[in-house]
């Protein structure tokens, strides 16, 4: 019998999943509350996300042989909680950090909402995470927003002679006008940019929601000229639709994408933390700086809740500013000499 190419042995190897608790039976419950929130529509992004919060609290059972829903008591969850609060990072450039609280609300939220279902199939007789009080989430500002000359100078290290650079603008330029989360971008379809009407429409954004974004005449003129220009010749597969590609002609990923912004901004001299998310908040804030109802930009940014996108009035100083100037009864003398 003639051997097995080793190679392809080892890309089948690879094509397994590795499973850190194959045996538990708590997996088993896992995957099904995997099928069912697909099932009902919640996004592909949010199921994943939930299904690593959960593995993450499985292995923690696993080690305390716990293996059934049943044997899980709130005691038990908040025993958990209290190592996600005392957790250090163990690698990257956070070694030795703690979680973040938003962190340690995201594996807590995906717990609850597993609990949830388990009693709502009867697998257990109550919920023990129905009463679990958890971290508040806090409303932090954002650490920088770009200004107009910021932006300006990132779209200027654009080399749009060539093919990468044309489509980098391309992308900035979007990311600045319509304000997309950066899934968002990664995933629109040639389909969905309509440049006679200025539209973009973004399917199945965060929430699992649509919405249509404008796409400002600016932006439009360079996603046309990268679309007749560049992506004709990035293109190197089957042609799948997707707007913006990689070097290799495959869909762009959300961490290349990522990479491709920071390297625009560090060489523009903007070190900050942050990439394609800094133009989203500069969009809201320069917006909401030249007039902008808050709702409109609510509906721009996809935010289910007006608070959310409030956040913003905190950091647009420059109508602050001028109003605070121009009531204030410390003005700055007349008579200068006075000083």
């Amino acid at each position: 019998m003639r051997a097995l190419n080793p190679k392809r042995r080892h890309r089948r190897a690879k094509d397994t999943p590795y499973d850190p608790v194959p045996t538990n039976p708590l997996r088993t419950h896992q995957r099904d509350f995997e099928q069912w929130s697909l099932a009902v529509g919640r996004s592909v992004h949010t199921v994943k996300s939930q299904s690593m919060s959960l593995l993450r609290f499985i292995i923690w059972c696993d080690a305390r042989a716990l293996t059934a829903p049943t044997a899980i008591t709130r005691p038990v969850l908040e025993s958990y909680q209290r190592y996600l609060y005392n957790y250090r990072q163990t690698n990257g450039p956070k070694r030795g950090e703690p979680l973040g609280i938003v962190a340690q609300l995201g594996q807590m939220t995906a717990i609850k909402a597993w609990f949830k279902w388990l009693a709502r199939q009867n697998m257990i007789l109550s919920n023990p995470a129905a009463d679990l009080i958890l971290p508040k989430k806090p409303r932090s500002l954002p650490k920088m927003i770009l200004s107009v000359e910021d932006v300006e100078r990132v779209l200027a290290q654009c080399d749009v002679t060539t093919v990468l650079g044309l489509r980098n603008r391309a992308i900035v330029e979007t990311l600045y006008s319509s304000g997309l989360r950066r899934l968002e971008l990664v995933h629109l379809k040639c389909h969905d940019v309509n440049l006679q009407q200025g539209t973009i429409h973004v399917r199945a954004g965060k929430g699992n929601k649509d919405r249509l974004v404008p796409l400002g005449a600016r932006a439009g003129l360079w996603v046309e000229k990268y679309l007749s220009e560049s992506r004709p010749r990035l293109l190197t597969h089957l042609d799948d639709q997707t707007l913006f590609l990689h070097d290799d002609g495959r869909a762009l990923k959300p961490g290349r994408l990522g990479d491709l912004v920071k390297r625009h901004l560090e060489h523009a001299g903007l070190t900050q933390s942050g990439a394609c998310h800094l133009f989203r908040h500069a969009m809201a804030t320069h917006m909401l700086e030249n007039g902008a109802d808050i709702r409109y930009i609510q509906v721009m940014l996809g935010h289910a809740d007006l608070a959310t996108t409030q956040i913003y009035t905190q950091v647009s100083l420059t109508k602050l500013k001028s109003i605070h100037a121009a009531t204030h009864p410390a003005k700055w003398p007349a008579d200068k000499t006075l000083l």
